[in-house]
C-alpha cells in the first residue's frame, strides 16, 4: 500500500461507526511504525503501554509524559499519513482541568498526535474529556480494563456480571456523551461488547472484547511475538519475531567468536599500492 494515503481525521474514524472495521495497533518507535503504515493500519496508539513493552516496567504508571512525547516524535516521523492517538500517561490528567489541556496540549504540539486517549467514564474523566473536546482536543476513551488504575479495579475481565456489566456501559455512554469521537473497549466479554456497540454513537475498538467491536486493536510486540511484561492472554501471534531475534544475536557472537564474521566480502579493502606505500613510510 502506498504511504502516500489520506490520513484518517478525528472525524473520518467517527463517521466509520457500523461501517468497515477501523484497523489500529500500539507502536512506539520509526521502524516498526514505518511497517505498520505500509502496511494499512490506519490508526497508531502510542499507549502508554510503552512502560512494559519497551522501558521494562512491571506496569504502565512510571510513564511520564516526556517518555510519551518522545515515542509519539519517532512514530509520528515513521507514519506520517497515520492517524496518531497518544495516550495521555497516569495522572496526568487527573488533578485539574488545566493540567488535563495543558498535557493534552503538549502531545499535540510536541509529540505530533493526532489525538488523545483518557481512560476512565463516568464523573470526573468524563468532564476531562468534556473540557478537552471543547478546547478543540480530539480525544478517545478507554472504557472496560483500564490499565492504569488496574492495580485498585483489577486486571482481567471486566464486566462478567450484571452490575459490573451496567457500569462499564454506563463508562461507556458517558465517555460518547462528553465528546469522545471513539473508544476502546478492553478485556469484556464478547457479548457485552455487542451490547456497548449497539448503545453508543461511536466507533468501539476492541481489544480482547469480542469480533462485534467497530474496529480492534492489538499491541505490536504481541503481535509479533516479542515477549514483554506485558504480554496479553487474548492477543494473537501473527509471528515469533522474538525466537528469530535471539536466534540472529546468537549467530552473530558464535560468527563474530570463529572469524566469520565480518568475513571478506563485508570488509572494505585498500589499494594494494597505498598499503605498501603506508607500509614504507611505517618502516
Amino acid at each position: 500500500m502506498s504511504n502516500l494515503r489520506k490520513k484518517l481525521s478525528a472525524r473520518d474514524i467517527a463517521a466509520r461507526k457500523g461501517g468497515s472495521k477501523l484497523t489500529m495497533i500500539a507502536s512506539y518507535d520509526y521502524p516498526i511504525s514505518r511497517l505498520v503504515e505500509l502496511a494499512g493500519i490506519e490508526i497508531i496508539l502510542v499507549g502508554d503501554s510503552l512502560g512494559m513493552t519497551v522501558l521494562g516496567y512491571d506496569s504502565p504508571v512510571p510513564v511520564t509524559m516526556d517518555d510519551v512525547v518522545y515515542h509519539c516524535r519517532a512514530v509520528v516521523r515513521g507514519a506520517p499519513n497515520t492517524h496518531i492517538v497518544a495516550d495521555m500517561p497516569f495522572l496526568s490528567y487527573h488533578l485539574s482541568d488545566a493540567q488535563a489541556l495543558a498535557n493534552a496540549g503538549r502531545l499535540l504540539q510536541e509529540g505530533g498526535a493526532d489525538s488523545v486517549k483518557l481512560e476512565g467514564g463516568t464523573g470526573m474523566i468524563a468532564d476531562r474529556i468534556r473540557v478537552l473536546v471543547n478546547a478543540g482536543i480530539p480525544v478517545m476513551g478507554h472504557v472496560g480494563m483500564t490499565p492504569q488504575t488496574g492495580g485498585t479495579a483489577g486486571f482481567g475481565t471486566q464486566g462478567a456480571d450484571v452490575e459490573s456489566a451496567l457500569a462499564v456501559l454506563a463508562d461507556a455512554k458517558a465517555v460518547a456523551d462528553a465528546g469522545a469521537f471513539s473508544m476502546v473497549v478492553e478485556a469484556i466479554p464478547a457479548e457485552l461488547a455487542a451490547v456497548v456497540t449497539e448503545h453508543v454513537p461511536v466507533p468501539t475498538i476492541g481489544i480482547g472484547a469480542g469480533p462485534h467491536c467497530d474496529g480492534q486493536t492489538v499491541v505490536s510486540t504481541d503481535l509479533l511475538g516479542i515477549e514483554s511484561p506485558l504480554f496479553l492472554k487474548f492477543a494473537k501471534r501473527y509471528a515469533e519475531l522474538g525466537v528469530e531475534i535471539q536466534a540472529a544475536f546468537s549467530r552473530y557472537v558464535e560468527e563474530t567468536l570463529s572469524g566469520i564474521f565480518p568475513g571478506q566480502e563485508l570488509s572494505p579493502s585498500m589499494n594494494p599500492e597505498v598499503l605498501t606505500e603506508l607500509r614504507s613510510r611505517i618502516q
